[in-house]
């Protein structure tokens, strides 16, 4: 057992970013991540993360917003371009400053401490656990649906089985990082293989006569920007988690290539996987059965799949597990760094010393999130999760403009046109501003939210000269929480 003295062990130490992991002098005593992740892994990771609950819920969100199936589809494919556009210049940034922590790290680059706090401070208890807690719920609902065929399955079980599902994959991702990796390889080709079969049982229903649902597609198609932004938003809601990959630079082997390269090839894979299975549900249903569904590819199975369509339940749930896996896995680096950088509490930074995983830091995200599994207003949360993930995405992207002109020095690997970031900040300002006029208390809680981590960056990280008695407690919890988990900082030495 590691010998942990409050003095030396739980002091913050300095990280060298520069390091690429591969030194072998001494990397076998200091207590850090590994580089364990290929591009494979990088692939799956970002397909695995993004194709989850969103593509089997948005849907009839996205119709009821856009008002006919041909705009639906049309908010799909550009929602699937714009995310394209964001992960090419997240491209850039990642390769720029090789840190963990995805935009947390380039929002500090940027503009400073504050305004990567404020990201943090959303993040932890609004973007990754909701994130999670929708993923959790859906898995939940589709597994126990075939218990419940007439109606749905009760709300105590769903909540039951998402908080174990949430449970039993922290637990995966505390232990071993192959074996995260192992689940989300196996089950980023589950879920591919789910809505290749959903497109194909579509084909077989058109080339047997059926095609009037594809007929006056355009009909009924709203034009409010108002309206337009929320589907937009149902629609991103689906893509979120593009970003993912650039929260565990620091695992990924080869970063400046693998990266990019992860990148561009998931995001075509998923937008026209995505397009294709739109299609699919928009041939096989009409618009009032969307509209009436709470889950669109269940619906769609008992159409057309008849005696297996129980099929179709046990896809939607293999898909939001190994969502839910890569999320938990790349979102827990996120807070990781947060904390190695002195803007958490310590012992979420701290690293276990046999597995090398960020233990405490998985542990906290799952208490986080099993407190939010108990509201399920699943659109409310979609748009109160977009709109504040879009205003610090756009930040991020601003921070990459911004960087250009005061940090040239800096080495870009990967240099993005600069007509692709001026679109993503044109559209994501056209959608945070307009989102307002229709759903203002959403994005009013979302902003207000944002604001209130102001008084607490001032208080528990710019003032220096605490309470003796706050800074012996928090002292003390450290040095528990580090003896109860075997946990170190990053670069200790094992004693």
């Amino acid at each position: 057992m590691a010998k942990v003295s409050a003095s030396e062990s739980l002091q913050p130490k300095a990280i060298d970013i520069g390091d690429d992991g591969n030194d072998e002098k001494g990397s076998s005593e200091r207590v850090r991540l590994k580089k364990e992740l290929s591009l494979l892994n990088g692939v799956a990771i970002i397909v695995g993360v993004i194709v989850g609950s969103g593509i089997f819920v948005s849907p009839s969100l996205a119709l009821k917003n856009a008002g006919s199936k041909g705009m639906a589809l049309i908010v799909w494919v550009l929602s699937g371009f714009l995310s394209m556009i964001g992960a090419l210049c997240y491209a850039e940034l990642g390769t720029m400053i090789p840190k963990s922590g995805g935009d947390y790290a380039y929002i500090g680059e940027a503009f400073g401490p504050l305004p990567a706090f404020l990201y943090l401070w959303v993040a932890l208890f609004i973007l990754v656990p909701t994130g999670n807690a929708i993923t959790a719920l859906t898995f939940a609902q589709n597994i126990l649906q075939p218990l419940w065929p007439a109606c749905q399955p009760p709300t105590d079980a769903v909540s039951l089985i998402a908080a174990v599902v949430t449970c039993f994959l922290t637990a995966i991702n505390c232990y071993n990082v192959k074996w995260v990796t192992r689940v989300q390889d196996t089950f980023t080709a589950a879920k591919i293989l789910a809505l290749l079969v959903t497109f194909f049982a579509s084909l077989w229903y058109l080339f047997s006569g059926h095609t009037e649902n594809l007929e006056n597609m355009m009909e009924g198609t709203k034009t409010a920007p108002g309206d337009i932004a929320i589907a937009f938003y149902t629609g991103l809601f689906s893509y979120s988690g593009w970003n993912y990959l650039n929260f565990v630079t620091e695992e990924l082997k080869e970063p400046y290539k693998n990266l990019p390269r992860a990148i561009c090839i998931s995001m075509p894979v998923v937008t026209v996987v995505y397009a294709l299975t739109n299609v699919a549900y928009f041939a096989v249903l009409t618009n009032a059965e969307i509209h009436a569904s709470e889950a669109v590819a269940v619906t769609f199975s008992e159409k057309i799949l008849g005696v297996v369509s129980w099929i179709m339940p046990l896809f939607v749930a293999l898909c939001t597990f190994g969502s839910l896996n890569g999320a938990i896995y790349a979102s827990s680096r996120l807070f990781f760094v947060g904390a190695r950088n002195g803007h958490l509490p310590l012992v979420i930074s701290l690293i276990d010393v046999r597995r090398l995983t960020p233990v405490p830091s998985l542990l906290f995200m799952c208490l986080v999130t099993l407190v939010l599994l108990m509201y399920n207003n699943v659109e409310s949360l979609m748009i109160y999760v977009t709109a504040v993930e879009a205003i610090f995405i756009l930040c991020s992207v601003a921070g990459l403009l911004w960087m250009r002109y005061t940090r040239p020095e800096l080495d870009r690997p990967i240099r993005v046109s600069l007509v692709f970031p001026m679109i993503f900040l044109v559209v994501c300002t056209f959608l945070v501003v307009f989102s307002c006029f229709n759903n203002p208390m959403e994005v009013g809680i979302g902003v207000a939210f944002i604001a209130i981590g102001v008084p607490f960056f001032y208080v528990f990280i710019v003032w220096k000269d605490k309470l003796t008695w706050m800074q012996s407690a928090c002292n003390s919890f450290n040095l528990t929480c580090s003896k109860l988990f075997l946990c170190l900082p990053e670069d200790s030495k094992e004693l």
